[in-house]
């Protein structure tokens, strides 16, 4: 029962808003179908599969909210939530910024369940595993890796007519493969909608390569150095900038979007329509998205469609909320489910040939904030940093520490290449000029 048909849901939580009392309920119906491998020193630790169907019940009366959940289903307990919800709205305080429900709406299609995906056996997880594991043995090479996939369903039904459905798959892979002695590591990873684009093996040769080339890396004095950033190394600094586009914390001041209006003028609060980084820059959301599809709704059931976020380098929209587009007097939009950078022709071995210093990162991690009005971000790279020469890779370097923030990383932009998938968003590699290395790590 953990993943319910749109039929199924929509006659439970029919039943759930009718035992309602309040001036306004919303139900949440969540269902998840998961399996997942991990493997580690070239053998197999773990493997399993969950599941869980969690229904969240949402009571209002005037502007007091309450929310209760629960995971059974019976009539006695469908009916225990409801009444759950509806003592906890009571006692609450009034909400001055609640907002009615929505009334039903209209959605767009989009693709994001693959039957392939949900068929996914313990066999295919363990043939995956043995993919990625094979190699690194035969390349006298240490292996880890960890490969998810899931099936989920979302339903919402409010009492003001609004029902939504969706169902979706994702497999997740990620595998770092190490050198014995531990001196040379590489890391690779892979997210689809669709297991059938899944390649371990292919993931894992990339892995394979860059542990072998890391092997004795050399110091490089911290600096500003151009840098050829693979996907896996950009996703986090560009999921920050766009998570950081908030219109309510760009008009309170509170955000690299916030407009500094001088005391006793007048003028825009946030820098909506404001170019600010290069013109190729273009980044937006499409639920309908091939390659990155997402649900057609937000979590309140409002639809959801294609947004450019920042076109031409302009900031084009910002997510709100309905109650902050209601007090501005701006357009209500929901936040992106999955954002998708746009890309240009160069492939990664084209960056390279066209480099003549520089540094490639294979990926970033441990992103932490230091600036929430600048965006600046520090973190390390990890599992294969290569000193660039001429157009060829020279040799492995030791890892740096970066300071850079994203908005100067967009306005230093050199070129761009195609767009792959990454933690369920479409990112390029970027090659990008001036980025800050502020110290060097021995961590490998």
């Amino acid at each position: 029962m953990t993943i319910v048909t749109e039929q199924h849901a929509k006659e439970l939580l029919t039943k759930v808003l009718a035992y309602s009392k309040a001036d306004e309920i919303e139900c949440n119906l969540d269902g998840r179908i998961g399996g997942n491998i991990r493997y580690a020193r070239n053998t197999v630790s773990t493997a399993g599969e969950s599941s869980d169907l969690t229904l969240a019940v949402q009571s209002t009366f005037g502007k007091r909210v309450g929310v209760a959940t629960i995971n059974e289903f019976d009539d006695a307990s469908l009916q225990k939530v409801v009444r759950r919800s509806e003592e906890l709205a009571k006692l609450a305080p009034e909400n001055p910024e609640h907002m009615p429900n929505f009334g039903k709406q209209t959605y767009s299609k989009s693709s994001t369940y693959f039957t392939n995906t949900a068929k996914v056996t313990p066999e295919d997880r363990a043939q995956a595993a043995e993919n990625s594991i094979k190699p690194s043995k035969a390349n006298d090479l240490v292996s880890s890796g960890f490969l998810e996939e899931e099936v989920t369903c979302t339903a919402i039904m409010n009492s003001s007519g609004l029902f939504a459905y969706n169902t979706s798959t994702n497999v997740d892979f990620s595998v770092t493969i190490r050198t014995k002695d531990g001196k040379g590591s590489g890391w690779a990873t892979r997210n689809y909608s669709d297991v059938n684009l899944l390649d371990t093996k292919k993931a894992s040769d990339i892995a394979i390569q860059k542990s072998k080339g890391s092997v004795d890396a050399k110091e490089m004095e911290p600096g500003k150095y151009t840098v050829i950033l693979e996907p896996a190394a950009s996703v986090g600094l560009l999921g920050r900038l766009v998570g950081a586009m908030d219109q309510r914390q760009a008009d309170e001041g509170r955000s690299f979007l916030s407009n500094k209006v001088e005391e006793g003028k007048e003028g825009p609060k946030n820098k909506l329509g404001q170019k600010m980084f290069d013109e190729r820059v273009h980044i937006y959301s499409d639920p309908s998205h091939t390659i990155a599809p997402s649900a057609p709704f937000s979590g309140n059931g409002f639809p959801r469609g294609k947004v450019d976020w920042i076109k031409g380098g302009v900031v084009t929209n910002m997510p709100n909320t309905p109650y902050w587009a209601k007090h501005t007097d701006a357009k209500y939009v929901p936040t992106a489910g999955a954002y998708i950078m746009a890309g240009g022709d160069e492939s990664l071995e084209d960056m390279i040939k066209n480099t003549r210093r520089g540094i490639l990162v294979t990926r970033l991690w441990y992103i932490r904030a230091l600036d929430p009005q600048t965006l600046l971000q520090t973190g390390l790279t990890r599992d294969g940093t290569f000193y660039i020469e001429n157009g060829k890779i020279k040799y492995p370097i030791k890892n740096f520490r970066f300071n850079e923030s994203p908005i100067v990383m967009l306005n230093n932009i050199e070129a761009l290449g195609k767009p792959e998938r990454i933690d369920g968003h479409m990112v390029p590699p970027m090659k990008i000029r001036d980025f800050t290395f502020s110290s060097l790590s021995d961590a490998v």
